[in-house]
């Protein structure tokens, strides 16, 4: 039996109308597949269209053309299959740790008795369990994104879709959470379309790093297969020949991008 593909875009298109009437395309022709079980990092310049890619696989947004496919089957309308980790918090201040956590499984009907003790289950397995009781306010930047992360799993999605969620987090605490969400994902292996501007933590996270070119009509340019060894440390890994050697090649290709974004970008600000 032929296993499904978790995320097939075949030939995306994505394109927005502007104000004065012009359509910009932010993406063209993209094909992009994720097996089940597989770990996905999209890597490429600012504004070059990962987070849409993440958001047409979430089914928040419709490609102007091609198609969508989830575990084989066109994707109609969100993905039910699948749960989002934002860049930014999206924990509700007024509640509790875990109650926010909790509300995944009560907004799907869960009774609130049979909730918190799985949700305090959840916030034990990202190292919170003593926390369960304090506001988003009263949580580190890295203890909330234990919490945003607890909220996701528990619903078991059988795709995580994660743009940039380690992004505002300083340097040592990345590193953390991203150790955290390798012991996570090697539990069951979900398939995981993950975004990021930090091309070694893409290594370090990924079974195949994705490259994007610069805008408009960004396109896929790479795909690179990730042959360093699991289970990881995210600390140990980048120490690896193996590691670096990809690191060269990769950037071999996407520093050219990286620069042209950039020099788009200043262009654009020069014009206003």
């Amino acid at each position: 039996m032929t296993t499904p593909t978790a995320v097939a875009l075949e030939d995306a298109k994505v394109a927005f109308r502007l104000g004065d009437g012009r359509v910009y395309t932010a993406v063209e022709k993209a094909h992009l597949s994720v097996a089940q079980g597989e770990f996905v990092a999209i890597v490429g310049p600012t504004g070059c269209g990962k987070s849409t890619l993440l958001n047409v696989a979430a089914g928040l947004l419709k490609p102007a053309a091609g198609s969508v496919k989830i575990f084989d089957r066109p994707l109609a309308g969100l993905n039910r299959d699948a749960g989002y980790l934002f860049q930014a918090d999206a924990l509700f201040p007024w509640k509790t740790a875990l109650d926010n956590v909790a509300i995944g499984l009560e907004i799907k009907g869960t009774p609130r008795a049979e909730a918190l003790p799985r949700a305090q289950k959840w916030l034990t397995s990202v190292g919170l369990g003593a926390f369960a009781g304090r506001y988003p306010h009263m949580l580190s930047g890295g203890q909330r994104k234990r919490v945003a992360l607890a909220q996701v799993l528990i619903r078991d999605p059988k795709i995580l879709l994660m743009d940039e969620p380690f992004g505002p987090l300083d340097a040592q605490t990345r590193q953390v959470m991203g150790n955290l969400l390798l012991d996570l994902w090697n539990a069951d292996r979900k398939a995981v379309l993950f975004v990021t501007h930090d091309l070694e933590e893409a290594i370090a996270l990924a079974d195949r790093v994705v490259i994007m070119s610069a805008g408009p009509s960004s396109r896929i340019i790479g795909d690179w297969r990730v042959g360093l060894p699991r289970p990881r440390d995210i600390f140990e890994v980048r120490l690896d020949k193996e590691f670096h050697a990809l690191h060269r090649e990769i950037w071999s290709v996407l520093k050219d991008e990286v620069m042209k974004g950039y020099a788009q970008s200043t262009q654009a600000a020069e014009a206003v």
